[in-house]
């Protein structure tokens, strides 16, 4: 038995190359562009582009050690983003489709920091700002081997407090399903926020995304007699009830996941936060 030893990257560019050709595995975003000029007037170079399972526009920043400037680095070519939208927008046109390019979530843009490590007032900072952001620390293991740790997550807009989730939540729901659909999905949102710390939740107008740096779970709009979840774990895993859990490899359905949960009644989320738990910890 032998130690392998954890280590930082020698130059910051070995860590950015690493994670652009493995974005979509490692982080849940597709790769747009690498080191992305803004222009004469902004004068730099953006890390990475990319795109994320919800169509929101990500900038990863990386840095080999601990910088106190990555944060501000990166919300400073956030800014810029939200400036110029159109040509983000025809960047991924020209990458990955004009139908993805027009579900563009802007209202979620966000900022993924990359770094061997982080400060106390790195984590306090990203808590100040009103922006998704994300900080990550890596390690490499031996020639062959890599950990990513999420340090600190923040969703951006104006936290929202537990009983207001619920009632916007219920509120959806009873204009069209009733009471018991509401209460179902105050009980499938209640479970999955309050599986851990760091879970932000994305609003999109055919699912709720769950997501802890990679979408771990997506709940579609309550249908008359049953609450739809998505989840992030393998059907070939777990043995599949008929009527709970459906393996969707291959079918279309919003949001992301290969495993279809029904969930019909509170017992039903009881009998589910087994998969939430695995979904989460996979993510």
């Amino acid at each position: 038995m032998t130690e392998v030893v954890p280590r930082l990257a020698e130059v910051e560019a070995d860590v950015q190359g690493l994670v652009e050709v493995h974005m979509e595995t490692l982080l849940g975003v597709r790769f747009l562009a690498s080191e992305y000029g803004t222009g004469s007037v902004h004068g730099g170079r953006i890390d990475s582009l990319g795109l994320d399972e919800n169509g929101s526009p990500v900038i990863v920043e990386y840095k080999r050690g601990t910088d106190a400037g990555v944060i501000n680095q990166g919300l400073f070519y956030l800014a810029w983003l939200m400036d110029h939208r159109r040509e983000f927008e025809h960047l991924v046109r020209g990458r990955l489709g004009a139908t993805v390019a027009s579900q563009i979530l802007w209202s979620g843009p966000r900022l993924i920091c990359i770094a061997g490590d982080y400060t106390r007032y790195d984590v306090h900072a990203v808590r100040e700002h009103r922006r998704s952001i994300d900080l990550v620390r890596y390690r490499l293991f031996g020639s062959d081997l890599l950990g990513l740790e999420t340090v600190a997550s923040v969703s951006g807009g104006v936290p929202v407090s537990r009983r207001t989730r619920r009632q916007s939540v219920a509120q959806a729901a009873s204009d069209v399903q009733g009471a018991a659909m509401a209460e179902l999905a105050t009980a499938v949102d209640e479970a999955l926020l309050g599986l851990g710390d760091g879970v932000n939740r994305v609003e999109r107008k055919t699912y709720r995304a769950y997501q802890r740096l990679r979408n771990f779970a997506c709940v579609c709009p309550p249908q008359k007699t049953k609450v739809l979840v998505y989840l992030k774990v393998d059907p070939a895993d777990i043995g599949l009830v008929p009527g709970f859990t459906r393996d969707v490899r291959g079918l279309g359905h919003h949001g992301t996941g290969d495993l279809e949960v029904q969930l019909r009644t509170p017992r039903d989320v009881e009998r589910a936060r087994d998969l939430f738990r695995a979904s989460y910890a996979a993510a």
